[in-house]
């Protein structure tokens, strides 16, 4: 089967941006912490888990080409962080979009910085719109919510790279789901004026408060995916029922083979 394919090759690197990160077959995932993102350069974060690698590898190419040229590629996913651990021996820390956000928002309200969200719907950036007032009253917000449709046509997009570029922020947050976000990223990011972009997803209803993350308690035990497939289990899956054990099964292979050709 062509999922069963040989689709990791993998070894520890420091990656030309001079950020921590540790290679899985060109997948540059993070390795530091967030205080070494830099506001001064244009930088494409993104994020992978299991689901992503999954249909990166085997379902969308552009996808892939997306998450691979990311600046700085997240892991959020507890699956990430076990593969590195039992691929290198390597600790690393799970780094949500979440995380992400509220990192960012903190530093950008330090500042009296500026943000803009792209995607969601109205009412949900209307409550992001709130939230922020109260609780980051010195960041300038934008945000812009596009047609729900499968693909943008040439004048959504122009639209959308308007606003944006109007606006200038120094973070760009794209809450459109993968791969959709990524993809559009990586095809427009040329044509994009703001520092930071960063495909954040599931984090823009988080902090809306449309849908409720898991408790501490079940992110710090590792358990983030098993209640979200509990509450989601029509959306949730195929991402962690099918591509799950197909994840599982490629670590094992590449285990195998990194033992047996030493």
């Amino acid at each position: 089967m062509e999922i069963l394919r040989e689709v990791f090759v993998v070894n520890r690197i420091f990656n030309d941006s001079k950020l921590p990160s540790i290679n899985l077959n060109g997948y540059k995932i993070f390795s530091g912490n967030l205080t070494q993102i830099s506001f001064s350069e244009k930088t494409i974060i993104n994020t992978i888990n299991q689901n992503a690698y999954c249909v990166a590898e085997i379902e969308d190419n552009l996808f892939k080409e997306s998450l691979q040229s990311s600046d700085i590629l997240l892991p959020d996913g507890i699956g990430v962080v076990i593969a590195v651990r039992f691929l290198f021996g390597i600790k690393i820390k799970k780094i949500a979009g979440y995380n992400l956000h509220e990192y960012l928002l903190k530093q950008l309200n330090q500042k009296g910085g500026s943000c803009f969200y792209l995607g969601s719907s109205e009412s949900n950036l209307q409550k992001i719109n709130n939230r922020l007032q109260r609780e980051f009253p010195n960041i300038r917000v934008g945000s812009f919510s596009p047609p729900y449709k499968a693909v943008f046509s040439e004048e959504d997009n122009r639209q959308m790279l308007s606003i944006i570029n109007a606006f200038k922020p120094d973070v760009l947050f794209i809450g459109m789901t993968a791969p959709k976000q990524e993809n559009w990223v990586h095809t427009h990011k040329q044509k994009i004026d703001a520092n930071l972009i960063c495909s954040i997803g599931a984090a823009f209803d988080f902090f809306a408060g449309t849908i409720k993350r898991p408790s501490k308690t079940w992110r710090k035990l590792g358990l983030e995916w098993f209640i979200r497939l509990i509450r989601e289990p029509k959306r949730m899956k195929r991402r962690y029922l099918y591509y799950g054990p197909i994840f599982i099964f490629i670590l094992i292979k590449l285990k195998l083979k990194m033992l047996f050709n030493r």
